[in-house]
């Protein structure tokens, strides 16, 4: 049976991710990370859910993102391997913040997130630099 708990830190990373590249079209009070036990996928890390259209009119809610990390392979993971992971995940999530979802052709991919994870530790590294 698999069982979510709400990840706060990981929320927080995304939260700096996010600050830090400037993705200024995320709403972080609509993004919940969450990490779950007992999932039987076998490849999967990480998974990125969007509150669809129809669920938005029928609860009168705006667009939530939910980015759930599977424990069991995301403990065994490096710290760089998390980050990429996360940003893979966040990159999912459309300029329009409206419920979509960007799909892995022609958007996500291994050189898109590894060129936008290239500018992050970038600006990361700029910014510990400068607060020195």
């Amino acid at each position: 049976m698999i069982k979510f708990y709400r990840a706060l830190d990981l929320e927080e990373k995304v939260r700096e991710m996010v600050t830090v590249l400037g993705l200024k079209h995320i709403d972080l009070s609509r993004v919940r990370c969450m990490r779950s036990t007992g999932s039987s996928a076998k490849r999967t890390l990480a998974r990125c859910y969007a509150l669809g259209k129809i669920w938005q009119k029928a609860l009168n809610i705006p667009a939530h993102y939910i980015i759930e990390v599977i424990s069991e392979r995301w403990e065994k993971m490096s710290e760089a391997e998390r980050e990429r992971t996360l940003l893979h995940e966040i990159m999912h999530i459309p300029h329009a913040f409206g419920g979509g979802f960007r799909h892995h052709k022609p958007y996500v991919n291994h050189r898109t997130v590894g060129k936008l994870y290239s500018e992050y530790l970038r600006r990361k590294g700029n910014k510990q630099e400068g607060s020195g």
